[in-house]
Parts: C-alpha cells; structure tokens; sequence
C-alpha cells in the first residue's frame, strides 16, 4: 500500500489511514512493518458471493493528510 501511494513506509505508519468496505466489513488489514494488505481473516467465497459469479471484495484505503 505504501509503494501503491508512493509514500515510505515510515510515512505511512505516521499518517492516520483507515480502511473501509462497501458493508463495513473489515476482510483486509494493514501490515505496519510491512505496508501490506492482507486479509484480516478466513474468508469463504461460497458465502460471501453464494450466487454471482465473479466474486469482487472492494476495500479503500484512507489516508488522512495531504497527497
């Protein structure tokens, strides 16, 4: 996420960010040593997209400050 923005990683930690789903669920995380985003737990396809084929999770990422 950090090299996604351009920002060092220590910038990153340094920001307030927060991360934000289309139903507030929190699948993903963000990794502060790292910058990665991952997924926060387990997830079931079946159960999230029991009946579209394509399954899509959108997540944004907030940074707080300027860009």
């Amino acid at each position: 996420v950090a090299k996604d923005l351009g920002l060092e990683l220590t910038a990153l930690q340094d920001r307030g960010f927060h991360l934000a789903s289309e139903d507030g669920t929190n699948y993903f995380s963000l990794q502060m040593k790292t910058g990665h985003l991952v997924t926060a737990e387990r997830t079931d396809r079946e159960q999230l997209c029991e009946s579209v084929e394509k399954c899509v999770l959108r997540c944004e990422v907030i940074v707080e400050g300027e860009m």
